[in-house]
């Protein structure tokens, strides 16, 4: 069967890999000229583990990754509202770059079956097969066609038109350090509230030190918009972040400070509404092209990994018979099993959001309350909602 993967992220290299592991013989397309080490910290939560421990890579990722064991809730001052302990599960959540995370998933596949410099433009059905058209006139006739193309897929674009992801109020920033002087404790998610702001910090492989942090677009988010040169705007950058989280638990600037101005990041926080088209004839789409959420419980690129599982397992038993006909099918099968999983994490991580953005004063307080009220067992089960889901074990 020839299958062509659109995108080569961390749902489409997954998704190359799970279906490798069936015998078939994907081909991904990524329009990047070369796969940088870009981006900052990516949570591997157990759900993804399980996929990734099929593929037989868990290992590989923990090398690179450091354990979270528990996490903090502090209000911006350092004071602890509450403390728990993650769920005990088969495969521990393991934190890491990103870019570690791409290399274990790269040099687990074929050199040969990824073609880099390759700018999807289009799509097009025809009599028994479905053709992927690049930007540079080349071509590649398929029987299956996954889009794994990221927020502004253009996959979807052809398949639903449904305009831009929709834009939240927030705007939210990374970063990977070598630790400063400040003392963290390793395999602890800290998350830190202020009014219409917070931070997370969290320990990754190689005594590397993984940050985020959100801050409302109502206040002084910085813009950088004065800038005479590249450098000069990231330095701007990094002085406003400094100013907006100025008085807060002192690792918060220690960490702002310590990370290199180039290697900040800057993401508008966007989610899609939940659609019920997926897909069309032997063509579906995975992770964020089709289900983007919001980054607020680190579920984004474990979404992406349990679709990739949950396809290839589809495609082995539905798409080996008629060949179209059976594709089609499997697709759909794909499609129906995965809609209500992917609707309810992002409503649940949307939901967190809004309450983590609060800002006015007596909501504030509310927070602050409702947080050091929660009972460990409540969020245990809250958690086991996320972290049970095994994309093996779903009935297809």
């Amino acid at each position: 069967m020839r299958i062509a993967i659109i995108g080569a992220g961390i749902g489409g290299l997954t998704a190359a890999l799970a279906l490798r592991q069936f015998g078939f013989e994907p081909q991904v397309f990524e329009q990047a000229p070369a796969l940088l080490d870009v981006g900052a910290a990516i949570l591997m939560w157990p759900n993804a583990m399980r996929v990734l421990h099929q593929l037989g890579l868990a290992d590989a990722v923990r090398q690179h990754g450091g354990i979270m064991e528990q996490a903090r809730w502090l209000n911006y001052d350092g004071r602890l509202l509450n403390n728990f302990r993650f769920p005990k599960t088969d495969l521990p959540p393991t934190a890491l770059h990103r870019a570690e995370l791409q290399h274990v998933l790269l040099n687990a596949l074929s050199k040969n079956s990824i073609h880099l410099d390759h700018v999807f433009e289009s799509y097009e059905q025809r009599a028994g097969e479905i053709v992927a058209s690049f930007a540079d006139g080349r071509s590649f006739e398929c029987d299956a066609l996954i889009g794994a193309d990221g927020l502004h897929s253009r996959a979807r674009a052809q398949l639903l038109n449904d305009g831009p992801p929709t834009e939240h109020d927030y705007v939210a920033w990374r970063g990977v350090v070598d630790p400063p002087s400040t003392s963290i404790t390793p395999g602890v998610a800290y998350e830190i509230y202020g009014r219409g702001q917070r931070f997370g910090i969290g320990t990754l492989g190689s005594g590397k030190i993984g940050w985020w942090a959100s801050i409302n677009k109502t206040l002084s988010e910085p813009t950088a918009s004065k800038k005479a040169n590249e450098h000069e705007g990231h330095e701007l950058y990094r002085d406003e972040l400094l100013r907006s989280f100025a008085g807060w638990w002192a690792p918060v600037t220690e960490l702002i400070r310590a990370t290199p101005v180039n290697a900040l990041i800057r993401n508008v926080t966007c989610d899609r509404r939940p659609v019920r088209k997926w897909g069309e004839g032997p063509m579906t789409l995975i992770g964020d092209a089709i289900h983007p959420i919001t980054p607020n419980l680190g579920q984004g690129g474990c979404l992406a990994i349990e679709d990739a599982a949950v396809l290839a397992r589809c495609l082995d038993k539905y798409g080996r018979g008629d060949r179209q006909g059976g594709v089609i099918s499997a697709l759909r099968k794909f499609e129906a099993l995965r809609s209500a999983r992917a609707a309810s994490v992002r409503r649940y991580s949307r939901i967190y959001g809004v309450v983590g953005q609060w800002e006015s004063q007596w909501a504030v307080r509310l927070r602050r309350l409702s947080l050091s009220l929660v009972p460990a067992a409540l969020t245990k089960r809250l958690l086991r909602s996320l972290f049970d889901y095994d994309a093996y074990a779903v009935s297809i």
